[in-house]
This record gives C-alpha cells, sequence and structure tokens, in this order.
C-alpha cells in the first residue's frame, strides 16, 4: 500500500515513522523552503540539506522524481519530494492521502483525490473533504479518529507542556531573515537570546531546552513562529519523536486499517 503525505514537519514525519515501521511505503510531500520549527525530528530536514534524514532508525532521502521515490520505497525508505501543491499524488495514485500540512485549514485537499483521505487536526470535515480526521489538539482527545463532523477548532493557543503554553514559542520580532545564534539542544534562561531577525533579538520567555529552531536563512514575519522551548529541559526531546506526533500517527494508522476494512479491505 502506497501512502502519500501532504507535509513532511515533525508531526508529519512522526506518522510517516509509525506506518513505515507499520509495513506501509511513504512518500512525504512539501515545499521548497519548509517552515519546520523542530526540524531535527523532521524528514524535512532533507529538502535543505540534500542529505539523508535518519529519524528513530527510519531513513528518508530526497527524490527528484516520482519514479525515484518508489524506488527509495523498495529500500524500505521514506522518499521527500518537493511538491507544495501535492501534485504528485496525480502519477502516484497513492491508497491514502494524508493532508499533514497542519495549517488549521484545508489548502486544497478533496476527498476524491485518493481511495482513503486523512487529514490531521482542524479545517476539514469527515464525509465531505476527507474520509476521516485525526485529533491533533493536545488532551484528553489527542490522536482520536474522527469519522463524522470536525477536530476542535483551532484556539490560537500552544498546548500546554511543563506548565507554558505561548510562553514556549520563539515568534520573530519583525519580517526579514531568521539567523540562530544557538542551536537545537541549548539550554537557555529567560531573556537569552535565541536568534536574531534582521539584527532584532528573539529572546526566550522562559528557562529550557531549544527544542527548535529554523534553519538560517529562513523568511520570516512579524510574530511568525520560529523556535520553542521546552522547559522540561530534557534534551533528548529533542531528538526524538514527540509524544503528540506518535499519539497522531497512532490514530492515523486506525484510521487506515478501519477504513480498509469498511471498504472491504480490497486497497
Amino acid at each position: 500500500m502506497l501512502i502519500v503525505i501532504r507535509g513532511a514537519g515533525d508531526l508529519a514525519s512522526g506518522v510517516a515513522h509509525r506506518l513505515i515501521r507499520s509495513g506501509f511505503s511513504v512518500i512525504l510531500t512539501d515545499t521548497d523552503k519548509p517552515t519546520t520549527v523542530r526540524c531535527t525530528v523532521a524528514f524535512s530536514q532533507a529538502i535543505y540539506t540534500h542529505k539523508p534524514v535518519v529519524l528513530e532508525g527510519v531513513t528518508g532521502e530526497l527524490a527528484d522524481s516520482p519514479e525515484q521515490a518508489l524506488l527509495l520505497n523498495r529500500q524500505g525508505k521514506a522518499a521527500i519530494l518537493v511538491d507544495p501543491e501535492c501534485r504528485y499524488r496525480e502519477t502516484l495514485k497513492p491508497d491514502v492521502l494524508v493532508d499533514a500540512v497542519i495549517a488549521k485549514r484545508n489548502l486544497g485537499t478533496k476527498i476524491t483525490d485518493a481511495p482513503i483521505v486523512i487529514a490531521l487536526g482542524p479545517g476539514f470535515t469527515a464525509g465531505e473533504d476527507c474520509h476521516a480526521i485525526v485529533e491533533t489538539k493536545r488532551g484528553h482527545t489527542l490522536g482520536t479518529v474522527i469519522l463524522h463532523g470536525s477536530a476542535i477548532p483551532n484556539t490560537g493557543i500552544p498546548g500546554n507542556v511543563g506548565g507554558y503554553t505561548s510562553q514556549r514559542l520563539l515568534r520573530a520580532p519583525c519580517s526579514g531573515i531568521f539567523s540562530p545564534v544557538v542551536s537545537i539542544g541549548a539550554m537557555v534562561k529567560k531573556g537569552d537570546i535565541t536568534a536574531t531577525v534582521n539584527g532584532m533579538p528573539v529572546l526566550s520567555e522562559l528557562d529550557g531546552v531549544v527544542r527548535g529552531l529554523l534553519p538560517e536563512g529562513t523568511p520570516v514575519f512579524q510574530g511568525m513562529k520560529s523556535g520553542d522551548v521546552d522547559p522540561r529541559g530534557i534534551r533528548d526531546y529533542c531528538f526524538t519523536i514527540s509524544d503528540k506526533a506518535r499519539a497522531i500517527g497512532g490514530g492515523v494508522l486506525e484510521a487506515i486499517l478501519l477504513l480498509q476494512h469498511k471498504k472491504g479491505g480490497n486497497l
């Protein structure tokens, strides 16, 4: 079974990891300049580096064509294609399409894009623009498979981690070019400079470990999420799949098996 995932950020990569470990072939698509903050645990990093990305034992490589992507799949690898609008789906004809852009709105995914279409988070309605939705909001229902209706609406407030919500995020102070001052995995204190945008500092609002930062040279706009400080201060968390991504990955796997069964197991 071939699965195409639209998006290659940390949540999409956590989903891909779960599916590949479960025996599926997976191709991820993204833009030519991904804005993944947790890039140490995202296959999108291959687009910047043009080097293989190894995520907890699963290797992802950048492909320059659908044919090369399928070849990488046969080698047991995740394949990444630069394809922001996921147009290669027309050539690949996947059995399953997963919209993992996490844009909080539908950027063009249709229920007819594949025999099974699954969306992550708000912005979709199961039964209208996809067959199933997997809840992405932290809390009791994280990872739940929704077959009718929609996910919890976006509140604009990040999930609670270590007692902090919005304070965890590093946001661009102005529009310009992002330049990290520290590295992912660095310990910082409240008020420390973590990066600059056109010379203006990006300050940490709490003590913790830098879990995510945009790559050097990324264009940003004022207020754009550009990094993440984890108040728990556990450095290993910077380089492993998050609990949230694992829960969502489990939900996607459940949705695929459930919908396959409903369709008579013919995929």
